[in-house]
């Protein structure tokens, strides 16, 4: 396996935003490292990014850099010792029924609405920012890529329930977004689907899964926890949970 070379990322100029709203924890201003320029991140260099905790969003390569909050810490699945619990393999039971279709990264209208109606679910009570997403947004966020890249669409007959966009680096696969149908607040969707990457990942023989960031007081993101083995990037180092 050959991640990018230190010169590879040695080429690469970063700089820092200005301050935004913070997403994920109440009341607190953010701040994100940005990686250019785009054209040179390519799988290889992405690869070395993400082991240093660096986000894809549509062609910008991130990672936080808040001066005085160092809560999101990047997390990572260990596949081969990972083990699924009792609920996730009810979960996994229970959606086992949906087919998956693998596709390119493109813009599909049909995705496009379940992803309104996903955010508006789950959002309507937050900023109204989340109110404001459209298809060009969405567009810029999802549809755009210049690493390796999935789009897997998962259905039940012929009605769409899950979206999910992946990027595939040389030691694993990152969760970049998946949004699902809310219609039934009794399915499992979002555990079934980090149970079907990491199997995909595996079938790959990758060794991570990539989900992101995990933040000790976000309640959407405890969800990371119930996959272990866990491996945390602090201080630079990845280090078992």
């Amino acid at each position: 396996m050959t991640i990018a070379s230190e010169p590879a990322l040695h080429k690469l100029q970063f700089y820092v935003t200005t301050g935004y709203h913070c997403g994920y924890l109440p009341n607190k201003l953010a701040q994100s490292l940005i990686a250019s320029p785009q054209h040179l991140i390519d799988k290889n260099v992405y690869s070395g990014l993400i082991q240093q905790g660096f986000r894809r969003s549509g062609k910008f390569a991130y990672r936080p850099h808040c001066e005085h909050c160092h809560e999101c810490v990047p997390v990572r699945i260990m596949l081969r010792e990972f083990r699924p619990n009792r609920s996730q393999k009810r979960a996994y039971q229970q959606h086992n029924n949906l087919s998956t279709a693998i596709l390119p990264v493109t813009f599909h209208e049909e995705h496009y609405a379940l992803y309104a109606a996903y955010q508006k679910a789950r959002h309507a009570n937050q900023q109204q920012e989340y109110e404001q997403d459209d298809a060009e947004q969405y567009r810029n966020f999802l549809c755009q890529t210049n690493v390796d890249s999935v789009l897997v669409e998962f259905r039940e007959g012929e009605e769409l329930k899950m979206v999910s966009v992946i990027d595939v680096v040389l030691d694993g696969i990152s969760a970049v977004y998946t949004f699902y149908s809310t219609s039934d607040s009794k399915t499992s969707l979002g555990t079934y689907n980090v149970l079907w990457q990491i199997d995909w990942a595996k079938s790959l023989n990758l060794a991570y899964l990539y989900l992101g960031y995990w933040i000790k007081d976000s309640q959407k993101m405890a969800y990371k926890q119930n996959y272990k083995p866990l491996e945390k990037l602090i201080d630079g180092v990845w280090q078992s949970n």
